[in-house]
């Protein structure tokens, strides 16, 4: 993970003194309140956290051990922050389109309606993402299959639990194109209003930014998001007096966060389909 190099001797001890702490913590903590989704990510970054020591991998024990305790304190972590690990540039794209697939979930309702699955798809990707910064390429595939296999089950589950008709493009920051994980949204809503006929449907999409930059940038920003949904929608044959767009800007974050920060799960477009 990127953090500021350590030099010398007693700062590399007092760094394994501090790991050590933090791991004997998160290995006897028993989650306090919490929903069964904090309490099951609880356990599953205990398990990634022993599976970092047997490594001797002890910056990123400890950095997994303070996400335990986090989540043991009822708070929800959220999904790994690819500009925080140091990864190869040819891997960023799947795993920024897998991370989006996640929250999207995530959003749909998975850490309510399956919070053991869903604990566990985080977990997958947070070992497959930090086994590609260490170049593992065996374990980072191993951790990739996890990760889909969660998010498969997830999805089989969801047609039942999930809010209906109501669906989430996430984008890169800064971005107002649609990645291909926000693409394979849109063919979902695609096939879902062909169902009753794509002359017979009414499509909201309302835009949001995360508060990185101005309100005024922000708010532009999200219009475009918006209006990026609504041209693929027209490239997938809905009529343009079928399809409304807003933005909100920053004003409705789907995680609140101090201002200046980035956030995935608020750069997104909400979309309804009636």
């Amino acid at each position: 993970m990127r953090l500021p190099k350590i030099v010398g001797v007693l700062a590399t001890l007092g760094l394994v003194a501090g790991c050590a702490s933090d791991i004997e913590k998160i290995r006897g903590v028993q989650p306090t309140g919490g929903t069964p989704f904090t309490q099951a990510m609880t356990e599953e970054y205990r398990q990634l956290v022993d599976s970092e020591v047997a490594e001797n991998d002890w910056q990123d024990s400890n950095y997994f051990a303070r996400e335990g305790l986090t989540s043991a304190s009822g708070e929800i972590v959220l999904p790994e922050e690819l500009g925080n690990w140091d990864l190869p540039p040819e891997q960023v794209d799947e795993l920024s389109a897998a991370r989006g697939r996640l929250m999207a979930a995530m959003d749909s309702g998975a850490r309510d309606s399956n919070p053991k699955v869903a604990a566990h798809a985080q977990r997958s990707y947070a070992c497959w993402v930090e086994e590609t910064e260490e170049l593992e390429t065996d374990k980072a595939k191993a951790c990739r299959d996890e990760f889909l296999k969660a998010m498969d089950e997830l999805a089989n589950k969801a047609v039942a639990s999930a809010e209906p008709n109501k669906y989430i493009v996430l984008f890169d920051f800064d971005k107002s194109n649609i990645n291909s994980a926000g693409q394979a949204v849109i063919e979902q809503v695609l096939a879902d209003a062909g169902k009753t006929g794509l002359t017979n449907v009414h499509i909201s999409a309302t835009g949001h930014a995360d508060r990185a930059g101005t309100e005024e940038y922000n708010m532009a920003l999200s219009l475009r998001r918006a209006d990026a949904v609504r041209e693929a929608l027209l490239k997938g044959g809905v009529a343009a007096d079928a399809i409304t767009v807003a933005g909100r800007g920053e004003s409705e974050p789907a995680v609140p966060t101090a201002d200046g920060v980035k956030e995935q799960a608020n750069r997104r477009v909400e979309v309804i389909l009636q």
